[in-house]
């Protein structure tokens, strides 16, 4: 660890406190100037410090860089169980970390970015990442699971991410099927998970869950063609503190409950509580684009998280998400 990432770790740890530059030496077995050097590298990289003669730096409760020792602040008993990497671009954390699964990342990998030039959703779909307004992350997960089942990963992370939102806005999300996160009526957070697939056992090799949650509106609002379906957890309101780190420690620490309990689908029952299509008019989308759009009343979702339908002309289907977006009315 560089004598940067090394004061950094210890000024996360101490966040609100002080810390003299010859404590930090002596401790690191630096010297006072590496210590200054590291702080004004800190600095440089969007962190924020007070410093006092006498008394030393002290890392602002307010700063709101990601990082990993920011994050690892607020997984509590899961701290030791991700290994958290932040990069500054990317062209999407899937991408990126499915390049690392191959070669060998272990389960429980986390890639952030704080700006994705080519972030994806389902269908291959364009997903708006602008830098510092959004949380962006794939978590790398080895289940035993078959390739079917991947889905509850997903349905998972929803409920993680809707948790999250819960805690830190003080508001109570909700969930349409099958991966978006809503609050508001409005989009915001998008989940994306991508398995691949061991040939000799038809089981799952890897899955990569990938998670965009807006946080704030950008400054010049969101694109024409996004703003009356997409919205973000705080709007235009200040955030709370340090509020990247402390949503993906929220949503990690959820996640990890959950995918410790998915063959049972303890996140079943919070899922379908959360639904916003449940009992509502919907519009179902051919995927492929080759079918128009079709009426219908979303009944229920089942435990194997498929949507129960049923068409104007009175006749029922039992839907994947494979194979139709919804849209609601």
């Amino acid at each position: 660890m560089s004598v940067k990432e090394s004061i950094r770790t210890l000024l996360e740890e101490h966040r609100g406190e002080f810390l003299s530059g010859g404590e930090m030496a002596e401790q690191l077995g630096v010297s006072r100037n590496a210590v200054w050097k590291a702080i004004r590298q800190l600095e440089t990289e969007g962190y924020r410090f007070d410093s006092v003669s006498g008394r030393g730096y002290r890392l602002r409760e307010e700063s709101n860089v990601l990082s990993p020792q920011g994050v690892a602040r607020y997984l509590g008993e899961r701290r030791d169980l991700f290994q958290v990497r932040v990069m500054d671009e990317v062209t999407s954390t899937n991408t990126v970390l499915k390049e690392m699964a191959g070669e060998g990342a272990p389960e429980f990998t986390v890639l952030a970015a704080n700006r994705q030039t080519a972030g994806r959703g389902r269908m291959n779909r364009a997903f708006y990442s602008p830098a510092e307004t959004g949380l962006y992350f794939s978590v790398l997960l080895r289940p035993k699971l078959s390739a079917r089942e991947a889905l509850f990963l997903t349905t998972a992370a929803a409920v993680a991410v809707a948790e999250a939102v819960d805690a830190l806005s003080g508001r109570e999300a909700g969930i349409k099927w099958v991966n978006d996160v809503f609050l508001d009526g409005k989009k915001i957070c998008g989940i994306l998970t991508e398995a691949s697939l061991d040939m000799e056992s038809g089981g799952m090799e890897c899955a990569i869950c990938g998670i965009g949650v807006n946080l704030c509106d950008p400054p010049e609002g969101f694109p024409t063609e996004l703003r009356d379906t997409v919205g973000s957890v705080f709007g235009t309101q200040p955030p709370p503190a340090d509020v990247r780190c402390r949503m993906a420690g929220e949503i990690l620490t959820r996640l990890a409950a959950y995918y410790e309990g998915l063959a049972e689908r303890a996140f079943f029952d919070e899922y379908t509580r959360r639904s916003v299509v449940i009992g509502r008019e919907v519009l179902l989308m051919d995927v492929l684009g080759i079918q128009p759009p079709r009426p219908a009343t979303a009944l229920a979702i089942d435990r194997d998280c498929h949507l129960h339908v049923r068409y104007e002309d009175g006749t029922q289907a039992v839907l994947s998400s494979g194979e139709i977006r919804v849209r609601l009315v």
